[in-house]
């Protein structure tokens, strides 16, 4: 009884043991024979990850597109010669002393960074050393094993125009929605990041990465070469990618914009400065900032520019335009601005008897709610026909067919204006009344408000707002371009562009902008403070464009929801104003 007992324990001990090994084969065959490129819920590939073990790299270049300037000045991050140095030069004789005098350092500082390298390395950290072309030519042609001098994709430690540019993050949901047939096919990783907001979303096609750039050789369990001293280059076999997006932005003003920006410590707003002829971004600033932990958790995630706020006394440009147009009664005609909004009371703001123009430059409300009043009983839609000739309503950022992609938005998150959410307003007096100054449920972009300055300022043509110039491929040569456009088929009468001009100047001159009356440039340009509905909360606006007679910029300053006696708006439109003027001095181009 004890044998037979004995014998069947000894057959389930083996029984199990077989199991145990058959389980661990299957695994085995799992893991070598058919998930060998895509194992577990993270899709690791083992392949990858066993060479990496073997592996020593750098990363030349991610593979992602980058962003410059107008002038080619790098903005998410520079793309130039670097000196490349292996860890395993320690090892070997190596000519420490003919590189460093070629690039112009110590022969020991240049040997101890090589004896703390544990990995292949860029030298000079996170910022390498950027070398001429002379110096690549010289340091490849002494063609020493583990030297390099190659074109390396640096970081740029500065978030520059980061609302303008927008965040790059992984997002594995959004990836597969947009990209799901280039992830099948293995052309992207399922670790790609991809633009979600700004530019940097409007660009990702023409951004994504088609595979790293970089430098790589074999080592043993000690970190020692495998096969000698052999390093191999990978790179993806397009040769003109990744590309550059050319913006129109200039990074010296860009960077004062800020500087500006931050100088007077604005919580929320910002600003846009625009290229008259052009209607080209040259600078935007967006408050508050992004936080980078978690970008789109708070406001500092959206681009206070290209939203609709409340403009108040801006919308008064409207309002003149269409009166002026319209061959409203002006001419001797006066205003009693003792009196409120409605005319059924004094205004906290006692002006006196004006005429229109002294109306415009001092911002009388009882002016311009008469005005509406005249103008809506003969046209009902007299606010948005005007609004939309001055390409305040529809969206302005550049749109249109790119290759293959139908409605292309520069500005993907531009959201439109409005006048009205309820036509039946435009029969009641009050709401006309305060339609009439910005206020009821007027709602326009900053950055539509610097393209109605850049319209008027140009004589009346609108046209659509540029942020991007051209795609460059990764050799510089151009693979698209974007031509400038017009915004709508209107064009201001010349008649009504002068007197708007005239009337912008007298606000300067002898109305809310006559601190303005002594800065280098002669300025055109109007107010705005605008009730939120928070007693003593506003938006407080400055718009307006410079040089008056020869217009070169196109200016908006906001602070949001800011306390109404309390704010930096103009003390940030006069600084920036006064630096630009230093700016174009010191370079030798001023402006008349």
């Amino acid at each position: 009884m004890l044998s037979i007992k004995l014998k069947r324990r000894a057959r389930a001990v083996v029984t199990i043991v077989l199991l145990v090994l058959i389980g661990l084969i299957a695994r085995l065959a799992q893991i070598q024979l058919f998930t060998t490129e895509d194992f577990s819920k993270h899709h690791i590939n083992l392949i990858e990850a066993s060479v990496k073990q073997r592996t020593q790299s750098i990363i030349l270049d991610s593979g992602r597109g980058r962003f410059i300037d107008k002038n080619d000045e790098p903005i998410t991050g520079d793309y130039y010669p670097s000196l490349v140095l292996f860890p395993f030069l320690n090892d070997t004789t190596w000519p420490s002393k003919q590189i460093a005098s070629i690039i112009g350092v110590s022969e020991h500082t240049l040997i101890n960074a090589v004896k703390n390298a544990n990995a292949p390395f860029a030298f000079g950290g996170e910022n390498p050393i950027k070398l001429t072309k002379q110096q690549q030519e010289k340091i490849n042609e002494l063609k020493v094993p583990g030297v390099f001098a190659l074109y390396q994709q640096v970081k740029t430690e500065q978030f520059i125009g980061e609302h303008l540019i927008g965040l790059v993050r992984q997002n594995d949901q959004l990836l597969k929605k947009k990209y799901g047939e280039k992830l099948e096919r293995g052309l992207i990783s399922a670790n790609t990041e991809i633009g979600i907001t700004g530019l940097q979303k409007a660009f990702d096609e023409f951004l994504l990465p088609e595979g790293e750039s970089k430098l790589l050789y074999h080592v043993d369990q000690l970190g020692e070469p495998l096969f000698g001293l052999n390093v191999k280059y990978t790179a993806p076999a397009n040769p003109y990618y990744p590309t550059a997006i050319k913006t129109t932005i200039n990074k010296s003003i860009q960077l004062l914009a800020d500087e500006t920006v931050d100088h007077f410590d604005m919580k929320k707003g910002g600003l846009v400065l625009l290229d008259v002829e052009t209607s080209d971004v040259v600078a935007m600033v967006s408050r508050p900032r992004i936080n980078h932990k978690n970008p789109l958790g708070d406001e500092g995630g959206k681009n206070q520019m290209i939203e609709p706020q409340i403009p108040g006394s801006i919308f008064k440009v409207v309002t003149a335009l269409a009166a002026i147009e319209e061959n409203v009664k002006l001419g001797g005609r006066t205003f009693n601005c003792d009196l409120n909004l409605y005319g059924d009371g004094l205004d906290k703001r006692q002006l006196g008897v004006l005429n229109f123009e002294q109306s415009f430059a001092n911002s009388c409300n009882y002016t311009f709610a008469k005005l509406a009043e005249d103008l809506i009983s003969r046209n009902p839609d007299f606010f948005e026909e005007y609004a939309n000739k001055l390409g305040l309503i529809e969206a302005v950022g550049w749109q249109g067919d790119v290759f293959h992609f139908q409605n292309f938005y520069q500005f993907p998150e531009e959201q439109s204006g409005q006048i009205w959410l309820n036509d039946h307003d435009k029969k009641v007096k009050k709401a006309i009344n305060q339609t009439a100054i910005g206020q009821k449920d007027v709602k326009i972009s900053p950055l539509s408000v610097a393209n109605m300055m850049a319209t008027i300022a140009r004589g009346g043509k609108a046209k659509q707002v540029r942020a991007v110039s051209e795609i460059q491929y990764k050799n510089g040569t151009t693979l698209y371009s974007f031509p400038n456009q017009a915004l709508g088929d209107e064009r201001l009468s010349p008649y009504s562009v002068m007197k708007i001009k005239d009337l912008l100047e007298h606000v300067i001159s002898e109305g809310t902008g006559m601190r303005y009356k002594n800065l280098p440039y002669q300025l055109a340009g109007k107010s705005g403070t605008a009730e939120t509905g928070r007693d003593g909360i506003v938006n407080k606006w400055f718009a307006g464009y410079f040089p008056a007679h020869a217009p070169k910029y196109a200016l908006v300053v906001v602070e949001l929801e800011a306390d109404e006696y309390n704010t930096h708006t103009y003390d940030i439109f006069e600084k920036l104003v006064k630096e630009l003027y230093k700016l174009h001095n010191e370079n030798g181009n001023s402006l008349k």
